[in-house]
């Protein structure tokens, strides 16, 4: 059996994730093998068991894995397609999840910076703070919360029907996102437009809010678009 290479500094997840797919590629674990423990696999790469289950979840939705529950994780039957191929599957439909997304939270946003009290902004204040103390605490942490700051937004724009619009793609923007944020080291720094948006609707500037809306969304859009060509 080869010996592991030590883990680099950095982010550890996708670390782990490679170096599990190295393994699979060289055929450590012959395809409906059991893998060894994430307590095992753990201590061999040195790192957290939290590491290892994010990087065996990620594995798994590549089809390289199946996890059983109450079984244990097994190298796959059947490798499904490359991961180039579903992975630009993956951004073209997130590329249409945030088209909706920009219509949504245009309209959202101007109508909020009508709408918004004064109680409003300091939930919606609240929120961006928690957004920016998440971004240290995980990929998933922090989309579920940026996600919570644009949904207020949403919410405090009064209309029913864009909140539930709204509400009905965040399972699909949620999964993408966390895969993104996990796997992409070129994702741009937004906590100004998001302070921007704040300000804008504290001012009550629909003009404003749209603008910081669209710098927010476009942003992460182009990037999608970039890597689906």
């Amino acid at each position: 059996m080869a010996e592991t290479s030590p883990l680099r500094h950095g982010r550890v997840v996708p670390q782990v994730e490679s170096a599990l797919r190295a393994m699979l590629a060289e055929g450590r674990w012959r395809p409906g093998q059991r893998l060894p423990s994430e307590v095992t696999l753990a201590a061999e790469l040195g790192v957290g068991r939290s590491s290892v289950r994010e990087a065996v979840r990620l594995l798994a939705h590549d089809g390289l894995l199946d996890v059983r529950h109450g079984s244990g994780t097994y190298a796959a039957e059947e490798p499904r397609e490359p991961r180039d191929v579903r992975q630009l599957l993956r951004r073209a439909r997130l590329l249409e999840v945030y088209e909706v997304r920009r219509a949504l939270e245009v309209e959202a946003a101007r109508l909020a910076a009508r709408r918004v009290r004064p109680e409003d902004l300091t939930r919606l204040t609240d929120d961006l703070k928690r957004r920016q103390k998440a971004a240290a605490a995980g990929p998933a942490a922090f989309v579920d919360a940026d996600l919570a700051f644009h949904r207020t937004v949403v919410e405090l724009s009064g209309n029913a029907v864009l909140l539930g619009l709204f509400t009905s793609v965040l399972p699909v923007l949620r999964e993408e996102l966390v895969e993104m944020v996990v796997h992409e080291t070129g994702l741009p720094d937004l906590t100004c437009a998001h302070t921007a948006l704040l300000d804008a609707l504290a001012d009550g500037d629909p003009e404003a809010a749209i603008a910081a809306t669209v710098k927010n969304v476009e942003s992460v859009m182009t990037l999608i678009a970039e890597e689906t060509r």
